[in-house]
């Protein structure tokens, strides 16, 4: 029992600290054009989160649960208790410099070093894991390319109309968009963290296996409102890197990006395949940016994303197989 309440506890602040250092992504643009304030915006995306977790179903959530087979009992726990700290580590680390990095690529390659200390390779869904891959192309190509080519788009339609009516249009445009990218959110980084965190009340003992998890009412709440508290105490740094310091952008290119991005995210969502808010929001930020001029992107900040995001894998799978022997030692 004690374990248990360990593993809770850490999955907790896990969620807390995707709010503090992920979900800030998906209301960087709609903060840096000026349309809606911080605190507005936190609003905004505690609504719609909220409303991507109870609406999108648990397709994303079942496959981040499969992704490494933990079983039940006493490993079980110290497997998903090495991985929440790794989480927690990583995000913390990149959040005192500013960098985004993805929460979702942590939590899995914290899962499968933990799982290697006990299992080894046998530990791996290999086919459940394929979709992460999948993800990741989708996230990081797609992205860029959604946000390039919806950019094109909107340019083109709009090109005869009045920058001081288009700014209008794009202002409320904005606040739609914006809520779209928290609902994806929601879909796709609440429930990973809930799937794990109904994961570790099966492997405690609480709730029995089955085939397909079952996410009670609570933790979508539970979950929701700490993601909620994280992003209104610590998400303006986040903010300012994707927002304002990556790119200079308009009012059109941020409606542009979260669309893009948001379509992305709400396919995979649907699909089951779990991908990467902040790859898939920071690559579509990026292409809305590069449609207009490839200067009007800051080379310096994407190279420090790039190497947070490839650093990503290997150091928390790293920090996932550390902290499970530290924590099979304790326990």
């Amino acid at each position: 029992m004690f374990a248990l309440i360990v593993v809770i506890l850490l999955v907790c602040a896990s969620v807390f600290v995707n709010g503090w250092t992920d979900a800030p992504n998906a209301i960087a643009t709609v903060v840096s054009t000026r349309v809606l304030g911080p605190k507005a915006a936190v609003v905004l995306a505690t609504v719609f989160n909220l409303a991507g977790v109870l609406l999108m179903g648990t397709a994303v959530a079942n496959t981040t649960a499969k992704i490494v087979e933990i079983g039940t009992g006493h490993d079980a726990l110290v497997t998903l208790a090495a991985a929440q700290l790794s989480v927690v580590m990583w995000a913390v680390s990149a959040w005192r410099f500013g960098i985004p990095t993805s929460e979702s690529h942590a939590l899995i390659a914290g899962l499968m070093g933990a799982g290697i200390s006990f299992r080894g390779l046998e530990a791996f869904n290999w086919n459940e894991f394929k979709k992460v891959l999948i993800g990741l192309v989708v996230a990081t190509i797609l992205g860029f390319i959604a946000g390039y080519l919806v950019t094109k788009v909107v340019t083109f339609l709009f090109r005869g109309v009045k920058r001081q009516k288009a700014n209008t249009f794009f202002s409320w445009g904005q606040i739609v968009s914006a809520s779209l990218m928290a609902l994806s959110h929601g879909a796709q980084d609440g429930q990973k963290f809930m799937g794990v965190f109904a994961l570790a009340l099966v492997a405690g003992g609480v709730y029995p296996p089955s085939e397909s998890l079952i996410i009670p009412l609570w933790i979508m709440l539970l979950c929701s409102t700490l993601m909620a508290i994280g992003t209104s105490v610590g998400g303006y740094r986040i903010i300012k890197t994707m927002g304002m310091d990556m790119v200079k952008i308009e009012k059109y290119q941020g409606f542009s990006a979260e669309i893009g991005a948001s379509a992305c995210m709400l396919g995979a969502t649907v699909l089951g395949i779990p991908l990467s808010t902040t790859n898939a929001k920071g690559t579509a930020i990026m292409g809305a940016a590069a449609a207009r001029r490839i200067s009007n992107v800051n080379w310096g900040i994407v190279k420090e994303m790039l190497v947070a995001w490839a650093l990503t894998f290997p150091a928390c799978l790293v920090l996932g197989y550390v902290m499970a022997k530290l924590f099979a030692f304790i326990f």
